[in-house]
């Protein structure tokens, strides 16, 4: 905990620390069997609903819930590191479960203002949640077609998401919105299975394809009124945790397409006239492509390990007395998160893509889909624009110019304009 100085009436609500090798050691059976069946899902586009069903019901989605209220406890390096894990068996399933975890961060976070035990004994008995923030077509930047309107005694929302992440296997759905009455944007937590609902797997990426990424339509969709939530009391640091996600998901595609790859070396028999050794696995030049790439997980790993510990600093420092901390902590973890996804971003796909110097032309059948490691990479390192990310990094060292913790994309004002 440092020297921050946590009020004591929440030490015991907070997740700060477990046995990381127990807490693993109940799923990574099930994530043995979750990669049985990789290649087979990468071939045919098959969306893992029975492996995110295996993972519900053996508590995944409370890992960060405190022990206090049926949880794991988690802290988020130990979060971070087991969904690295995880990704290297699927790294869709990560991502598929990116808005849930972000939504129990929320909560987590909530708890210190107003108790979130029913929310926390949903997430304990398996309730998952899906992520529906973004909106695609003519939607002018900042502003939110989805709607919060109210008619007579009752809450409606309608509107339109895509890129609903992980929605599809959900029970919960955290959706960003508009709320009429009030003029303020919010969050509003409907029911996956509510009337109205209708959710679409039309996601046609060339990456992450199983993610369950596609439209969410809401149509007079009923919301209760303590399951809206204003926008501006979201936890601070949740860019930075989404990101953090996805620098997880490259660590584990780096370290599952290098054990793939050497499993590859050491089976092959094929040998070129040209080349220095008798078998591909004692050739030095193809010695030095598999270490090279060992060593660019390992740093992604790393880095993504120091990028968490950042954020368990910010998610402390929430719970302390001093806003001073609370503030610098915030701006440590959204820095320390940009500069983790500037270098992992491009470690990932550059060894995703010269492993296959180890190998020979037949290392592109479709049988095997080891084309699958850069292409899930590429569409992970592609969510937010890497070259936006460089330059509020260098505007903040240069110019002490405030980290945007919010941003939206939208349709430029400038278009039909004329």
């Amino acid at each position: 905990m440092g020297n921050l100085d946590i009020q004591n009436r929440f030490i015991e609500d907070l997740s700060i620390s477990a046995d990381y090798e127990k807490v693993a050691s109940k799923y990574r059976a099930i994530f043995e069997k979750i990669a049985q069946g990789v290649v087979e899902r990468e071939q045919q586009r098959i969306l893992p609903y029975e492996q995110i069903d295996w993972l519900k019901h053996a508590g995944f989605g409370a890992l960060r819930v405190p022990v206090k209220f049926g949880g794991d406890g988690v802290s988020l390096p130990q979060l971070f590191q087991l969904l690295t894990e995880l990704a290297q068996t699927d790294s869709n399933i990560v991502q598929a479960l990116r808005g849930h975890f972000a939504f129990v961060e929320d909560r987590l976070n909530a708890h210190k203002f107003k108790s979130q035990e029913l929310w926390f004994k949903r997430f304990v008995q398996g309730d998952l949640v899906g992520n529906a923030w973004t909106e695609i077509g003519h939607v002018k930047i900042g502003d939110v077609i989805t709607r919060v309107t109210q008619n007579n005694n009752q809450l409606l929302v309608n509107g339109k998401k895509y890129y609903s992440t992980g929605t599809i296997f959900a029970d919960w759905v955290d959706l960003f919105a508009y709320d009429e009455r009030t003029d303020q944007h919010v969050i509003a937590a409907i029911s996956r299975h509510a009337s109205g609902v209708e959710v679409q797997d039309d996601w046609d990426g060339f990456g992450q394809k199983t993610t369950g990424s596609g439209t969410l339509t809401l149509s007079n969709v009923a919301v209760e009124a303590d399951h809206i939530l204003p926008f501006e009391q979201r936890f601070k640091y949740q860019t930075a945790f989404y990101q953090v996600i996805h620098l997880a998901t490259l660590s584990g595609i780096a370290q599952s397409a290098v054990a793939t790859f050497i499993h590859e070396v050491q089976k092959r028999d094929r040998i070129f006239s040209h080349g220095n050794a008798d078998l591909v696995r004692n050739d030095p030049q193809i010695l030095q492509v598999i270490g090279k790439a060992s060593a660019q997980a390992y740093a992604s790993e790393s880095i993504t390990t120091q990028t968490a510990e950042a954020l368990q600093r910010a998610y402390i420092s929430h719970f302390s007395e001093s806003e001073v901390k609370n503030i610098q902590a915030n701006n440590d973890a959204e820095l320390e998160a940009a500069q983790g996804q500037v270098v992992i971003s491009d470690l990932v796909l550059e060894l995703t893509s010269k492993l296959f110097n180890a190998l020979g032309a037949s290392a592109s059948t479709t049988t095997k889909q080891l084309d699958r490691f850069w292409r899930n990479a590429r569409v992970v390192s592609s969510h937010n624009p890497v070259v936006y990310k460089e330059k509020v990094i260098g505007d903040w060292e240069v110019n002490r110019e405030p980290l945007p913790f919010v941003w939206q994309i939208g349709t430029s004002p400038k278009v039909g304009a004329a």
